[in-house]
């Protein structure tokens, strides 16, 4: 029987699930929470409620449906996803194998806001430690961020680069890092080139960090960033997908928010229906 991971509890990865365990593939789905849905007061222009509906209702009902049906739900954070033999979801406490992974976590809303941040993507700003470690070995690197997601990103630099600094941004981290790993929680006020060709990183107390690379890992891992880290293409925070919601790389399909257009229930709740039964027929195919 082949096996699905869907990576996010919202509509649409919740839509692709009721398709793909009623057409009996051993589906599982990995959330971390409902994400912006849950934060929607109400919601009055989605089909079949006669009166508005939060969107937490919403989104626990559907998962509740899912679970009824069969659907196993794990609420962990996906921190990477990897391809061997077969496709690989690593979350902060397991390790699970997939046929087909559906990445449907949703846009991220909101960024650091930092003067110098966007204007340095691809100049030393990277969101992706397993694509880019590699430019920068043997030389001093910074991670931006407080969690999990950032935590693996710092793993990931730790054998390649010559030291592995984690920035806050005026935040207190809730996780224990690695002994080798500096601690900076100081706020940032700037970040521009240097003369060595890496970033400074300037702070408001008037300090500053030299780096070679700048990993932005702030909150969770999206779907973007996830995609990225398999070679998917992308396009901003958008993952480009065909007409069955397939991207490049065989078995990784992405529905919902994180591939564009309109960022709206009906959409995630086609788009994952769309990504399900192109999994049902390339299961089948096999």
């Amino acid at each position: 029987m082949s096996k699905v991971i869907i990576v996010g509890g919202g509509p649409a990865g919740v839509s692709a699930a009721l398709y793909t365990i009623r057409a009996g593939l051993d589906t599982t789905i990995i959330s971390s929470g409902v994400g912006a849905l849950g934060k929607a007061h109400a919601i009055e222009n989605y089909y079949g409620f006669a009166l508005p509906v939060s969107g937490e209702a919403l989104a626990m009902s559907g998962l509740e449906q899912a679970r009824r049906l069969g659907v196993k739900i794990i609420e962990d954070e996906v921190t990477s996803i990897g391809f061997m033999d077969k496709l690989t979801v690593k979350t902060t406490s397991d390790e699970f194998d997939a046929d087909y992974v559906l990445l449907s976590t949703g846009s991220p809303r909101t960024a650091p806001r930092i003067s110098g941040l966007s204007e340095n993507e691809g100049k030393g700003v990277s969101y992706c430690a397993v694509c880019d470690a590699f430019f920068h070995r043997g030389k001093p690197v910074a991670v931006l961020g407080e969690g999990e997601y950032a935590l693996h990103e710092v793993k990931e630099l730790l054998p390649v680069a010559s030291s592995v600094t984690m920035l806050t941004n005026n935040v207190t981290p809730e996780i224990s890092l690695p002994e080798d790993v500096q601690l900076d929680t100081r706020k940032i006020e700037k970040i521009e080139q240097n003369e060595e060709g890496g970033l400074k990183i300037r702070f408001e107390n008037g300090g500053v960090l030299n780096v070679s690379g700048l990993f932005v890992a702030f909150g969770v891992a999206g779907s973007a960033e996830l995609a990225r880290k398999l070679g998917a293409i992308t396009e901003g925070n958008r993952i480009v997908v065909d007409a069955t919601m397939a991207t490049n790389v065989p078995g990784l399909y992405a529905a919902g928010d994180c591939t564009g257009g309109m960022l709206q229930v009906n959409k995630a709740v086609y788009e994952g229906a769309l990504a399900a039964t192109a999994i049902i027929k390339a299961s089948r195919a096999k």
